[in-house]
């Protein structure tokens, strides 16, 4: 019975290979066993995959960005990655508009491993789709070698279908995994509670899915295959993957992406008419025909049209209209948002079981989430705010840009009165702020403005409240320096308490603080203090913990000292007592109040080396550079791999030995813009060389290679 099975199984496989892969079968030619038959199977699926994976698989990228995002009035920058295809000669690459999201900087990794700059040519996050452009110039004789995938019709896939899912899973290197096709017309609606076909957010407050019926398949994605292309088995792009997860796979219709492909590589963007209803399909509602206008939003076209939320729409631009599924919503919402903006429709609609007309004239489909960006000297960012933003916040109007966030400390929350998150600039410094453009504009003049304003006026709206305050910029010090204490009596040992109880069963006479090191190079060194050492009494006065939190007690005791003073150890040595005495010394710098210097083109925080530093890493006084303390992962140096724990020691020809070269050395950097950095450091014992690829402007600003 099994191998009956197994045989049936087999002889569907191949036909179905046969087909796919043009492969001649008959009754001649059929296997005489079972094992010959799987043979047969495994190798003629291994030759159509094996040869649809050549054709695409060339034309593959790995897509690695750095983004920004906007939380407690600051701007933080990450690393996100993804994948693309090559669709077109000129170096077109589509992909996800989530993988694109917020990116300021775009390397793609080619086929052959080498990476190339690329740019943002549009975004659609209403389909969740975007196009990168790769920089040929980069590529230089080699860009006419550039492997390009084909593109295929989403409309001839079927349940039952393979596909191949592409990409680079978990930033790894390329790879395919095989499924089929379960739905070609997957909608997010139609669950257990209701069947309303809302649009998913992939980020808070942008929409995506209004015009997408997903193809969903059982090709393993993971995250990094974001972007990458569902294929079938003759190497065609028939979709762009999505979302994944517990072995189900949704990707976006090749139909659908060459559309959009099209459009923003023309225009840039996606232009498309609106009618500001929300739609719900007549299934289960009661009506034989139209759709249910779910709901309007106040002011759009729909709304000036005279429809409400419960009419019934039957008819649209003489087109009869019958919505019976959720599967169907994404087809007319498409047919609406194709028709060129301004064009008037005659719509026909129920309500109160009478049949109504009216016209209404599209108007174009804006974007959700407006531009955000950081006013760093005024410890705030802020955002556009968009037609939907204002409906949602019930503003009055699109005027103004919306606080989204304020540094604890900075200018911003210190004006009198404080600004907080949603408030709503109006006017600074007398002039009106309608839109970002207008509140840059007055910030860049400002923080150019000789000499800088002490105080500037600022009129903002809170709760439909207006108010004015009194912001006082000053200069971002996100790192102040340490404080410093006095230096103070000292003794270059490091020690430890040893109360009652573990006295006891160390066999000792009485408490005292044991020796755990003692610091090369000090007086307590060249007294002969040693490891182990029990110190019992300083001056003749015991010097005895109780307690755990007596463990500073000795260095209390040698602080009430004077630097320079000889002072008297009482101490045992291996159980017998013994009497040292020994200068005291300054007290030396601790890590945490040497100097330090941030530098914000490459997003680094660096100290100086201290006597500590060189104990704990075994580091000669020959060792110089500074410590890095904190790296941005995204920022500059980040991105060469520099991390908190390296030691500086040279920037390019520079040698660094403190802040104060360290600060000269990318001063000079600055100023030369070179298109590559070396940073030269100490990790542990190994020498590294860590190289930087900075993307300068004019200004000395970091530029973006984004047109967002």
């Amino acid at each position: 019975m099994k191998l009956r099975v197994s045989y049936l199984r087999c002889a569907w496989m191949v036909a179905a290979l046969a087909i796919c892969g043009g492969v001649a079968y008959s009754e001649e030619t059929a296997p005489s066993s079972a094992t010959d038959e799987l043979s047969i199977v495994r190798s003629e699926l291994r030759s159509v995959i094996q040869d649809a994976r050549s054709k695409v698989f060339p034309a593959l990228v790995n897509i690695q960005l750095v983004t920004t995002m906007y939380a407690g009035g600051k701007e933080i920058r990450s690393r996100s990655v993804g994948s693309g295809t090559i669709v077109d000669s000129a170096g077109h690459v589509l992909t996800n508009q989530h993988v694109t999201n917020r990116g300021r900087r775009f390397r793609c990794t080619l086929y052959d491993r080498r990476e190339v700059p690329a740019t943002l040519v549009g975004e659609d996050p209403l389909t969740d789709l975007a196009v990168l452009k790769l920089d040929l110039e980069a590529l230089g004789t080699d860009a006419s070698k550039l492997t390009v995938a084909t593109i295929g019709d989403s409309s001839q896939i079927e349940i039952g279908d393979f596909v191949m899912a592409m990409g680079s899973p978990l930033a790894l290197s390329r790879s395919v995994t095989l499924g089929i096709v379960s739905n070609t017309e997957r909608v997010f609606a139609g669950g257990l509670i209701d069947d309303n076909s809302d649009a998913m957010e992939l980020s808070p407050g942008q929409r995506t899915g209004l015009f997408t019926r997903w193809i969903q398949h059982d090709a393993l994605i993971q995250p990094g295959n974001s972007g990458g292309p569902l294929v079938n088995l003759r190497g065609e792009i028939i979709g762009v993957n999505e979302l994944g997860g517990n072995q189900i796979g949704f990707a976006i219709p090749s139909n659908l992406a060459k559309q959009v492909l099209e459009a923003i590589v023309s225009h840039g963007e996606v232009t498309r008419s609106w009618l500001g209803v929300a739609l719900r399909p007549i299934d289960k509602t009661g009506y034989e025909r139209g759709v249910l206008v779910n709901s309007i939003v106040t002011g759009s076209p729909a709304a000036r049209g005279g429809l409400k939320p419960g009419d019934v729409l039957v008819e649209l631009d003489g087109l009869a209209v019958t919505v019976r599924f959720a599967e169907e919503i994404p087809l007319l919402m498409q047919k609406i948002a194709d028709r060129p903006v301004g064009t008037e429709l005659a719509a026909k609609y129920l309500r109160d079981g009478s049949e109504h007309e009216t016209r209404i004239v599209t108007a174009k489909l804006e974007k959700d989430l407006g531009q955000e960006e950081e006013l760093r000297g005024w410890g705030m960012t802020a955002i556009e705010i968009t037609a939907l933003a204002a409906l949602q916040r019930r503003l009055t109007t699109t005027d103004g840009v919306l606080i989204t966030g304020v540094r604890g400390g900075g200018s911003a929350a210190s004006a009198r009165p404080p600004l907080g998150t949603a408030d709503v600039l109006r006017a600074i410094d007398g002039k009106p702020v309608k839109n970002m453009s207008d509140l840059l504009a007055i910030y860049e003049e400002l923080s150019k403005r000789e000499p800088a304003p002490e105080k500037i006026l600022i009129e903002f709206e809170r709760r439909g409240d207006n108010y004015v305050t009194v912001l006082e910029p000053a200069e971002d010090k996100e790192q102040p320096e340490p404080p410093r204490s006095l230096p103070k009596a000292w003794l270059g040992v490091a020690v430890q308490p040893l109360l009652a109880d573990l006295a006891t069963l160390m066999n000792l006479k009485e408490p005292g603080f044991r020796v755990t090191q003692v610091y090369p190079g000090t007086t307590a060194a060249t007294a002969g203090l040693q490891v182990g050492d029990v110190i019992t009494q300083l001056n003749g006065r015991k010097v005895a913990p109780r307690r755990p939190e007596d463990a500073g007690l000795f260095q209390r005791e040698l602080r009430a000292l004077d630097i320079g003073e000889k002072a008297a150890l009482t101490l045992l040595r291996q159980g017998e007592p013994l009497e040292i005495e020994v200068a005291l010394e300054a007290s030396r710098t601790l890590p945490d109040e040497t100097r330090r210097e941030h530098n914000g083109d490459f997003d680094l925080l660096v100290r100086e080396i201290t006597f500590f530093d060189r104990v704990e890493h075994r580091w000669d006084d020959d060792v110089r550079g500074v410590i890095v303390l904190s790296a941005e992962p995204a920022g500059w140096a980040g991105l060469a791999g520099v991390s908190a724990g390296d030691l500086i020691q040279k920037i390019g020809e520079s040698p660094v030995t403190d802040v104060a070269t360290f600060r000269q050395a990318l001063d000079k950097t600055a100023d030369q813009k070179p298109p590559r950095v070396v940073f030269e450091i100490l990790r542990g014992v190994q020498t590294r060389f860590q190289f930087a690829e900075p993307e300068w402007d004019p200004l000395g600003k970091e530029e973006t290679t984004s047109d967002k």
